[in-house]
C-alpha cells in the first residue's frame, strides 16, 4: 500500500505541473489568438481534462508497459475539449458555431475511433512504431525512454491534441453570428471534403488489408498489389497516404472557425498553431513509417519515386510491374 501512496501522490504532483505548464503556454496563444482576453474558467477546466489524459496516459504506460494510450484516446479528448465549450456556450452569441463544431468533431472522432477499433487499437495491441522506435541505441537506454515517453508520449502529444481544438476556445467568446456563405461555410466545405477523403482512403486500405488475408474477396484490379503487398490504386495512386493529408487538411479547415469568428477574419493567427504542430509530427511519423515499409516490401522505393507522398498529385510516372518473387 505503501507503493500505491506513493503513486498517488506522484500523478498528483504531475498533473499539478502538467496543468501549471499548459496554462503558461495556454495563455499567450489565447491572449494573441482571442484578441487579448484573458483565460477563463472554461479554459482551466479544458486544461484540467488535458493534464488528467496526459496523467493517465503516463500512469497506464508505467503499470501496463504499453505505450499506445494517447493512439487510444487521440480521437477522443479533441472531441471532450470541444464539447466542453459548447456545453458553457448554451445559450450565448457563440452557440450555433460551437454546436456545428462539435457535430464535426464527435462525426470526425466517431468515425476515426470505429476504424481504430475494426483494426485492433483497442484489443491491447501496442502500435508496432513505438516497438521499432525502442530499436534506437539512445532509446533502448531505459532512463532516457522513460524521459520520452514524458516528454513527447504522454505530455507533447496530449498538449498538441489541446492546441488543435484553440478555434472552439476563439469561437466560445465570440459575438459573430454564424456566416454559412462566409468564413464558416468554406470552412464546412473544405472540413468535409478533406473528411470523405479520409474515409474513402481508410475504407480503401481495410479492404485491401482484409482481402490481402485472405479474409475478404480480392478485387480483381488490385492483382499487381497483392504481389506487391500494399495498396497502389485507388486514392493510393494519387497519394502514398490520402488519410494523413485529408486528417491534416481537416484540422487546418477547422481552423477557418476561429478566422470566422474574429471580426477581422483573418487566418494566420496563432489559433493555427495546432494544425502546424500536427502537420510536422506527420511529417515525422510518415517518414518513420515508410522507412520501416521500405524495408519490409522492396517495391515500395519505386511507388515513392512515382506517387506523391501527401498531396493528392497525378502520378509522375507509371508505376513499374511488381518485383517477381521466388
Amino acid at each position: 500500500m505503501p507503493a500505491v501512496a506513493s503513486l498517488v501522490v506522484a500523478s498528483r504532483a504531475m498533473m499539478d505541473a502538467f496543468g501549471a505548464l499548459v496554462r503558461a503556454s495556454w495563455a499567450p496563444i489565447a491572449r494573441r489568438a482571442l484578441d487579448g482576453v484573458e483565460l477563463n474558467d472554461v479554459d482551466v477546466l479544458v486544461v484540467a481534462e488535458c493534464a488528467a489524459f496526459a496523467a493517465w496516459c503516463l500512469l497506464g504506460s508505467w503499470i501496463w508497459k504499453t505505450y499506445s494510450f494517447v493512439d487510444q484516446l487521440w480521437s477522443v479528448t479533441p472531441v471532450v475539449y470541444v464539447a466542453t465549450y459548447a456545453y458553457h456556450g448554451v445559450g450565448t452569441a457563440a452557440q450555433a458555431r460551437l454546436t456545428l463544431a462539435l457535430g464535426l468533431a464527435l462525426l470526425w472522432g466517431t468515425r476515426l475511433t470505429y476504424n481504430f477499433a475494426r483494426k485492433g487499437g483497442y484489443a491491447g495491441e501496442e502500435d508496432y512504431r513505438w516497438g521499432e522506435l525502442r530499436k534506437n541505441k539512445l532509446l533502448r537506454n531505459p532512463i532516457v525512454w522513460q524521459l520520452f515517453n514524458v516528454s513527447f508520449i504522454a505530455v507533447y502529444q496530449n498538449v498538441l491534441l489541446l492546441l488543435i481544438v484553440v478555434p472552439a476556445a476563439v469561437a466560445y467568446r465570440s459575438k459573430e453570428a454564424l456566416a454559412w456563405r462566409g468564413a464558416d461555410g468554406v470552412a464546412l466545405c473544405a472540413w468535409t471534403a478533406a473528411f470523405l477523403v479520409e474515409v474513402a482512403a481508410d475504407e480503401q486500405q481495410w479492404r485491401f488489408q482484409r482481402s490481402k488475408r485472405g479474409l475478404a474477396r480480392k478485387v480483381k484490379g488490385w492483382k499487381e498489389d497483392y504481389e506487391r503487398g500494399f495498396l497502389t490504386h485507388a486514392l493510393f495512386a494519387w497519394s502514398r497516404h490520402p488519410n494523413f493529408w485529408a486528417e491534416q487538411t481537416m484540422w487546418v479547415s477547422f481552423s477557418g472557425f476561429a478566422a470566422a469568428s474574429l471580426k477581422s477574419k483573418a487566418f494566420f493567427t496563432p489559433a493555427l498553431i495546432g494544425p502546424i504542430l500536427l502537420i510536422l509530427l506527420f511529417q515525422g511519423s510518415t517518414s518513420f513509417t515508410e522507412a520501416i515499409t521500405a524495408k519490409k516490401y522492396p517495391d515500395y522505393k519505386a511507388y515513392q519515386q512515382t506517387t506523391s507522398r501527401l498531396l493528392p498529385l497525378p502520378r509522375r510516372r507509371a508505376l513499374p510491374p511488381p518485383t517477381k518473387r521466388d
